[in-house]
């Protein structure tokens, strides 16, 4: 990969940018008598409500954050096994996924590559910005159709989106597939999405980064680390891309409460890996007792913490749920997922409510054989093998 170039990739406005300087950016320290920012010289409203024996730095909300989040990368450098320098902190893994594509799309004419069925951002990131979508389909056991891809790729792509663990089929995409996609893509960005990554049995393709210049990959607190209402996404790449996304981001994107609760989550990493083993332990039980049940016709193999469950009349069964306020995700439109529905791991008595719910249907017709998705007939749904 060392013919691969990042500023030939990003539009040229970029390179030319002068970001905005914030007074946080300006002046770094932490101690000082502060009248660089316009803030409230008082405090909060959250902290005057406070009794003074109960105030924290956690309730003097009037300051504005670090702009660039450096006490949570300090701390989570180590345990992703990366430089401080080589994270960003997104709103949400959707912030990161938007600016790869304003840094480097030309709108109406670079292109970015995904391969449904795939997170539906990508593509709608890609279109709020007027970039055209490339879409290679996986193949029917949701793996890379290497070859289409690389047959794809042109000198307009600049974005190539990969989802593994992949959403909504639960899959680890397979490495090999990614490799060759890294190595042939030299004009290209490589982004592989691992939003899903704690729950899979493999390694971050951040032990990569330094190997392939041209890799992005995307992690988030949402999941594993029990944080999705906090909205603090995960960007790992090269120095330079890094740079490029801090220069392009806005300058507060990431407010105090989120990097202080962030920070105390990140203290207790021993406890995100408990709740992923139940988690795991869950999906286990999960599969097992779905099988058993004369609708399911399919249960993909997941190395997330959901699974992708293809039942005889999936709609009727999927409003049946709902009627019972027991909500899954219908995924029976997305292509190759035909009569399937995206279950989330729950604990253990919400499985038992979806299972209960489930095995006491009667309203819900069950009609003509539907073939397993291994092609296969069977006396009892069987986990789907991607072999």
């Amino acid at each position: 990969m060392q013919s691969f170039n990042l500023r030939s990739i990003l539009r040229p406005h970029i390179l030319s940018l002068t970001p905005y300087s914030s007074a946080r950016d300006e002046y770094t320290g932490t101690i000082g008598v502060f009248l660089d920012a316009n803030e409230n010289p008082y405090g909060s409203v959250v902290a005057s409500v406070v009794r003074h024996s109960e105030r924290s730095d956690d309730s003097d909300y009037n300051r504005y954050p670090d702009p660039h989040q450096w006490a949570i990368k300090e701390r989570l450098a180590p345990i992703k096994g990366v430089r401080k320098s080589q994270i960003f902190l997104g709103n949400g893994s959707d912030e990161p996924i938007d600016l790869l594509v304003r840094a480097t799309c030309v709108p109406g004419q670079d292109t970015i590559l995904i391969m449904p069925p795939t997170y539906g951002m990508y593509e709608v990131s890609a279109a709020i910005n007027d970039v055209p979508i490339i879409k290679v389909p996986l193949m029917s056991d949701f793996q890379v159709d290497t070859s289409a891809v690389l047959a794809a790729i042109t000198d307009k792509t600049k974005l190539i989106w990969l989802c593994s663990p992949n959403n909504p089929s639960g899959n680890l995409l397979q490495r090999d597939a990614i490799r060759s996609i890294l190595e042939a893509a030299d004009h290209s960005l490589v982004i592989v999405d691992e939003a899903y990554i704690d729950f899979a049995d493999t390694s971050s393709w951040t032990t990569e980064l330094d190997t392939y210049p041209n890799l992005v990959v995307l992690q988030t607190f949402s999941k594993a680390w029990g944080l999705a209402a906090l909205r603090l996404g995960m960007c790992f790449a090269s120095e330079e891309l890094i740079q490029v996304l801090n220069k392009i981001k806005p300058p507060y994107n990431i407010s105090a409460p989120t990097q202080q609760l962030a920070l105390k989550a990140l203290a207790h990493e021993a406890g995100k890996n408990e709740m992923v083993a139940q988690i795991l332990e869950q999906r286990r039980q999960l599969v097992e007792k779905l099988r058993s049940l004369p609708a399911v016709r399919a249960i993909h193999p997941s190395d997330a913490n959901f699974l992708l469950v293809q039942f005889d009349k999936a709609k009727d069964v999927f409003e049946h749920l709902i009627e019972q306020q027991v909500i899954v995700r219908d995924r029976s439109k997305v292509i190759l997922c035909d009569d399937c529905l995206r279950i989330s791991v729950g604990t253990s008595a919400e499985n038992e409510r979806l299972l209960n719910v489930l095995q006491n249907m009667s309203s819900v017709p069950v009609t003509g054989e539907l073939p397993l998705a291994t092609g296969e007939a069977a006396s009892k749904p069987e986990l789907v093998s991607n072999a």
